[in-house]
Formats: C-alpha cells, sequence, structure tokens
C-alpha cells in the first residue's frame, strides 16, 4: 500500500503477509490457502476496526493523504470541456489555484479550486496549495464573469491556509480574501463549494461562501491548522492530535454545529482508494445542490447565502 499512515501500519503489514504467503505458494507448490484465508478475514476485521472509528486526528492524517484526490481529479472525472482561466491580470499565475469553465451534465458551470502537487517538484510549484493574494484574485476574476453570464460556481477547497509569506503580505493577501468574502456574498447564481481535503483558515473561506457547503467524510475545516492550535494553546505543536479532538472540525462535528450542509461518503479507507467513485458520489452531491437552488432568483439566491452564514453559531443582542 503507497504512501500508507502511521495508524494503517498494522494493516499493511498483515496484507503484506498475505502477499508472501501467496508467493510462496506459487514458487513452492505448498498449499496455505487455509492460512491465507484466516489471514484475509483478519485483515478484514482489522480494517473494519481501523477506517470505522477513525479519530478526528486520523481523519486530518487521511485529508492529507499524498495520493488524495486534487480538484483537477475532480475536474477530468466531473466535468467535461473543461478550459482553464489563467492569471489574475494585475501580477501573474497562480498554480496554487485552478479555475476555468466547464459544463456539468451539459449546463456551463465554473470550476475553481486549490490545487496541490502530485509530488515534490510539482508541490514546490503550486505552493503546496497555498496560495498567493493573485491566486484568489485569480478565482475572483473567474466568478465575476460567472456572475455576469449567470453560471453556477463550483470550489474545491483544498489547503492548508492562504500562503503567509512575506511576498504574499506585501501584495496585499487579507485584503484579497477579504475581497473575495464580500464579493461572494453578492453574486446572484448558485455557489457550490466542497471541502476534499484540507479546508484550512481564511485560505480556504475565501472560496467558501457557498449557498451550499459540502465535506467530504475525511476532511477538515478549521480556522487554523491542528498543529498551529496546539502551538499557540499549549507552546507545543507535537500535541496536535489533542487540538485535532477538542476543536470540532470534522464533517460530523461540523454538520452538527451548522456550518456545513452535508457530507460526501468516502470509499472505504479514504478518497485516494477509488478516485472515480469519489468523483461520482461528489458529482451526485452537487447535481442534488443545483437542482435545489435552480428554483431561486438571483436576489433569492443571495438571501439564501447571508441566512446560511448569518445562522451559524449563537449571539444575543443587547
Amino acid at each position: 500500500m503507497a504512501g500508507e499512515l502511521p495508524f494503517e501500519k498494522p494493516l499493511v503489514e498483515l496484507q503484506d503477509k498475505i502477499k508472501e504467503l501467496r508467493r510462496f505458494t506459487e514458487e513452492k507448490g505448498i498449499d496455505f490457502s487455509e492460512e491465507v484465508m484466516r489471514l484475509e478475514q483478519k485483515a478484514k476485521d482489522l480494517a473494519q476496526q481501523i477506517y470505522g472509528n477513525l479519530t478526528p486526528w486520523q481523519r486530518v492524517q487521511l485529508s492529507r493523504h499524498p495520493e488524495r484526490p486534487t480538484t483537477l481529479d475532480y475536474i477530468q472525472h466531473i466535468f467535461s470541456d473543461f478550459i482553464e482561466v489563467h492569471g489574475d491580470r494585475l501580477f501573474r499565475d497562480d498554480l496554487a489555484i485552478v479555475g476555468g469553465i466547464a459544463t456539468l451534465d451539459g449546463q456551463p458551470v465554473t470550476v475553481i479550486g486549490h490545487q496541490k502537487g502530485k509530488d515534490t517538484k510539482d508541490n514546490i510549484r503550486r505552493n503546496f496549495g497555498m496560495a498567493h493574494p493573485e491566486g484568489y484574485r485569480k478565482a475572483l476574476r473567474l466568478m465575476q464573469q460567472a456572475d455576469k453570464f449567470g453560471r453556477p460556481i463550483i470550489c474545491f477547497i483544498n489547503t492548508a491556509g492562504a500562503y503567509p509569506g512575506k511576498a504574499a503580505e506585501e501584495r496585499g493577501q487579507s485584503e484579497a480574501i477579504a475581497r473575495n468574502l464580500r464579493e461572494m456574498a453578492t453574486f446572484g447564481v448558485p455557489i457550490l463549494c466542497v471541502v476534499i481535503g484540507e479546508g484550512g483558515s481564511g485560505g480556504a473561506l475565501a472560496i467558501g461562501m457557498g449557498n451550499r457547503v459540502y465535506m467530504l467524510e475525511n476532511s477538515y475545516y478549521s480556522v487554523i491548522a491542528p498543529e498551529s492550535a496546539a502551538a499557540i494553546l499549549w507552546r507545543d505543536a507535537s500535541l496536535a492530535m489533542r487540538a485535532a479532538e477538542t476543536m470540532k472540525i470534522t464533517a460530523p462535528d461540523l454538520l452538527e454545529l451548522g456550518v456545513i450542509d452535508g457530507i460526501i461518503d468516502e470509499p472505504f479507507g479514504g478518497a485516494h482508494r477509488d478516485v472515480v467513485l469519489q468523483a461520482q458520489l461528489v458529482k451526485a452531491k452537487l447535481l442534488e445542490g443545483l437542482e435545489q437552488l435552480r428554483k431561486l432568483n438571483r436576489e433569492e439566491l443571495i438571501q439564501d447565502r447571508y441566512e446560511k452564514f448569518k445562522q451559524i453559531g449563537e449571539y444575543a443582542s443587547l
């Protein structure tokens, strides 16, 4: 199993032992079928025990899996006729954000998302999915065009956060995020957002103000990464597991709190186990959301979005 996570190690070792017995049977002609069957059942029970009772920290680890499907993977499997748009017309093209025009079951849509790399070289090129301000300005440019021509907007969220470097701050990182939030609140087209992996801080929220916000089963959505929260709260980043348990950042927690509108199931063991199936599950949820929003006119869509975010949390006015 490539890229296994620490909590998966016992299962991987058992699966390797099964492969070794099968290879020994083929090479030596000795029948180990009963032992293989016993170990396969044990592996099945162990997998159920591991993936059926994932902790918040284990879900965070799965959300960061190096083989987890990216925005471009979902675009390839869900949409057709995709035309990528580059640049923000102000500074440069930020490869941490991808976006363009596509069709979803024949309907024109605008698709935008964070894009992590597939290997180290690609991750460096895409800055590990952490966008600079020009990335968010590119996203805004695409969303403004979608609003002008009446195309639904679909956003895929997968970032540890907006890039916090000096250059990004010099070019107005906070302003770019704030502008996206303000403008997204006013668009009169359906906006659907899906957290496909990490949903970190303002970097995620900058393309996350949707009429419908969904999360994959093993993703997280938070104001801050668990490691950073642990470093601030307890001055020890190694307590990230404790932070993940405390912060209520997983899909079930956020659905209960009313922050998101639905959870998209993942194949057993995580989205990376079956990218095609995962894309089908995401597509079904997107079509469901669009069908719900199709009935609303421009003003109703804006009001729907306003009411959604207004109802998050509890407050009192004196």
